[in-house]
């Protein structure tokens, strides 16, 4: 077997939190992001897609870029919703969702794009979440 690696992600360190499995690899390649939509679609899931910036990102809540993209099966049509959705959040993280309506559940989820990671502990995090993030977020 082999040996067990440790990876630095800290709570004092926001940049080296992952998201999913695919955060441990090296970032995706359009090639590679366009193999994973056409997985959905041969699936026979749904593509959705997900915004949030970063400093919420550990929050349950994401919002939603339009509705998902009921039996879609262009994969280009996808991807250039994704590129839709970052040009018009730049510094939000989007991430792709692959809906299993059969068993109503996500069969698939990762981050396409990644915002900029507010530097600074967590509690600076947290205290500009209080000051600046929506209501809902603390209380």
């Amino acid at each position: 077997m082999s040996e067990m690696m440790d990876y630095s992600s800290r709570i004092e360190d926001p940049a080296s939190r992952k998201f999913e499995t695919f955060s441990y690899l090296p970032e995706m390649t359009e090639e590679q992001a366009k193999k994973q939509i056409q997985y959905i679609i041969d699936q026979g899931w749904d593509p959705a897609i997900e915004h949030c910036e970063p400093e919420f990102s550990r929050l349950h809540y994401w919002y939603m870029w339009k509705l998902p993209m009921f039996g879609e099966t262009d994969v280009d049509t996808v991807w250039n919703e994704l590129l839709a959705c970052h040009k018009a959040n730049p510094n939000h993280h989007v991430r792709l969702i692959g809906y299993n309506k059969y068993k109503q559940s996500q069969g698939l989820s990762f981050v396409v794009f990644r915002g900029p990671v507010p530097t600074g502990n967590s509690t600076n995090v947290w205290m500009h979440l209080k000051n600046h993030g929506p209501d809902w977020v603390m209380n």
